[in-house]
């Protein structure tokens, strides 16, 4: 870091560093930890809209309480950017979502000031509620705060929390951060004022000694009461979140400091549960990010200077894009699919079926619980819905899944982006576990295409069906085997051999089958492209275990219950004792890092299958033998 160009920034080491500066000087921090965020996130990629618009509201925070005996909770924490460069990790922002480096989300092991790890969104309050009653039962006089945006608020989780948290007399502070409006200046103004006035200490004692008084004579507090929720009423939008028991201050300006601070000040003194209302913008001081805060949430490496080009050659088709096309076409074929996604349209790929199939499209918000319900209610209907979402947030959907879902039958489809390891996000967003808590369910079903061509197949093939089946692929492109154009399926619940060899048989689920083909050249072996995790190709199995001598499952999914597991599982059923060798993700959390690294490191990619399989079966493995047939 340069000291010319962050005087101020290079003197922060942690908050108690910036609890020092004189309040004016919070504004020129601020701008230095604005331009600060924009460099770091430009040499390295990750989230920059959502980080830029949190900087005075961090800034605030940090200064007015005292963190971390004050606990912290950054909901989802796409926007801790600043909060980890005020916190002791300015110097690691440049090893930021890569291996070895820092996480792009708060992580407890990481800071004692990221008090709570958050990636999944909506879990703030709940986690902010518990450490506040946890002080109180400890008899510890701290606060605890949760920041939660504008879209997390329409999870369920987060409503269960407020009204949980409205009816506990403890330390409690929700923020708001709404990012999908703005504040004209003069509302600002004003809404300054009132937002100053309502979390003063005057207003609270005079309301409580006016509750008091009046409560002796209930027409008179019945009618105070009403006069005040019409005030309040008439400049912010208050009554909602009282009638949880909170009391509700703002909206306010979330990048006026001079609103922020003494709000927050004021807020401290009070007793009970509080809410305040801010409203920030995505992307603020870098007005490429204003204009387009979607395309500037989690770009790449880019120039400032210049912003997000498009590359020269344009890249390999994605699987995402793969499903979105799919999505289209199949619509066009058949007007009974319709559309889902819990807040994931750009994600999931579902921008062009958006605009082409507005009345067939639902995005429900941060809600996967109820997308699957959904999904069920319109199955029982006649109608075909495709539920697009990531692994790992289908989790969050499970009792839905099976109750809802599975347990009737109904005709689903979920098309599981970000299957496997995603990379820079880390062991929060990674989809490893959708095989071991998929298979396990009743009457559903789970393919794992093995590239692009594979993928669209297979989706056609799940829709084709009259239950519920999930379509797992991976983040990013494949090896760029292009698909076609129809939209024709692939045979339910059937294998192939791709190469056939003697002695070992690897029988590959998802895009690993490429990595173990390599490996099979150098070994002489089989390779069973299985293509489905459930139903196992029971048949083709027995025919491969009848005529080699061991078997390797490579699978990018957890190797506990997962697809090595149902073969394990086959072959003791049917009788057929045969050594089996599992090759997929152990049993622990894989942090951040560069995709094709990390698989590496498992183990998982070319030379890592061969190492694993000689060592396993020295005496089986026929170094450098060409195959007996190569099947296209």
């Amino acid at each position: 870091m340069s000291s010319a160009s962050y005087p101020l920034l290079q003197t922060i080491n942690d908050p108690a560093d910036l609890r020092q500066l004189p309040r004016a000087q919070l504004g020129a921090l601020a701008d230095e930890l604005r331009a600060y965020v924009l460099e770091s996130v430009s040499k390295t990629g990750g989230h920059l809209s959502s980080n830029l618009g949190t900087v005075e509201l961090t800034v605030a925070l940090h200064y007015v309480f005292n963190t971390p005996q004050d606990r912290l909770v950054w909901d989802v924490g796409h926007q801790t950017y600043p909060h980890k460069i005020l916190t002791g990790r300015r110097e690691r922002m440049a090893t930021l979502r890569q291996l070895g480096g820092i996480s792009g989300f708060p992580q407890r092991s990481e800071s004692p000031y990221d008090a709570f790890g958050t990636a999944h969104s909506s879990t703030s309050i709940s986690a902010a509620l518990g450490m506040a009653l946890a002080a109180r039962q400890k008899g510890e006089d701290r606060h605890a705060i949760a920041v939660i945006g504008d879209g997390a608020m329409t999870a369920g989780m987060a409503f269960e929390a407020l009204n949980h948290g409205g009816v506990e007399d403890c330390k409690l502070l929700v923020i708001l951060n709404d990012n999908d409006m703005s504040i004209s200046p003069p509302v600002g103004a004003l809404n300054r004022y009132l937002a100053q006035l309502m979390s003063g200490r005057f207003y609270a004692a005079a309301k409580q000694v006016g509750k008091t008084v009046l409560k002796g004579a209930p027409p008179l507090f019945e009618l105070a009461k009403r006069f005040e929720e019409h005030a309040k009423g008439m400049v912010v939008p208050a009554t909602l979140f009282e009638k949880f028991g909170f009391n509700y201050i703002g909206p306010i300006d979330g990048h006026d400091l001079d609103s922020l601070v003494p709000t927050l000040e004021n807020i401290k003194q009070l007793q009970g549960p509080q809410f305040l209302h801010v409203v920030t913008k995505k992307g603020q001081g870098y007005k490429l990010a204003e204009a387009d805060p979607v395309a500037y949430h989690g770009p790449g490496k880019f120039d400032p200077a210049v912003g997000l080009q498009k590359p020269a050659t344009p890249p390999k088709q994605t699987f995402t894009q793969v499903f979105g096309h799919w999505l289209c076409d199949m619509a066009d074929h058949d007007p009974r699919l319709v559309g889902i996604t819990p807040a994931m349209r750009e994600g999931s790929g579902m921008v062009e079926f958006h605009q082409r199939f507005p009345g067939r499209y639902y995005d429900v918000g941060i809600a996967e619980q109820h997308a699957v319900t959904l999904a069920a209610g319109m199955a029982c209907e006649g109608l075909k819905p495709v539920v697009a979402i990531y692994s790992t947030f289908l989790q969050r959907g499970y009792d839905q899944l099976i109750h809802d879902v599975a347990l009737q039958n109904l005709p689903v489809v979920f098309a599981l982006d970000r299957a496997g390891l995603v990379g820079a996000d880390g062991a929060t967003h990674a989809g490893n576990y959708d095989i071991p808590y998929l298979r396990c369910i009743p009457n559903l079903a789970v393919a794992c295409p093995a590239d692009e061509r594979e993928c669209r197949q297979l989706l056609s093939t799940a829709f084709e069906q009259n239950h519920p089946v999930a379509v797992r692929y991976p983040r990013g492109a494949g090896v760029g085997v292009a698909p076609e154009a129809s939209l024709a399926g692939l045979p339910y619940g059937k294998g192939e051999v791709r190469r056939e060899g003697k002695g070992i048989a690897i029988l590959a689920f998802g895009t690993l089958l490429y990595p173990a083909l390599t490996a099979a050249e150098k070994l002489g072996a089989t390779v069973v492209n299985m293509r489905w995790a459930k139903p196992l190709d029971v048949e083709l199995l027995l025919q491969v275990a009848a005529t080699h001598e061991a078997l390797v499952t490579v699978e990018e999914g957890a190797v506990m219950g997962g697809a090595g597991s149902a073969v394990l599982e086959a072959l003791q059923a049917a009788g057929a004792l045969k050594p089996v060798l599992q090759l997929g993700l152990p049993d622990v959390f894989i942090e951040h890092g560069d995709p094709a690294r990390l698989l590496a490191l498992q183990g998982l990619d070319a030379a890592g299958i061969q190492a694993a399989i000689e060592q396993r079966y020295p005496a089986l493995t026929a170094q450098g033998k060409p195959a007996l047939k190569v099947v296209a």
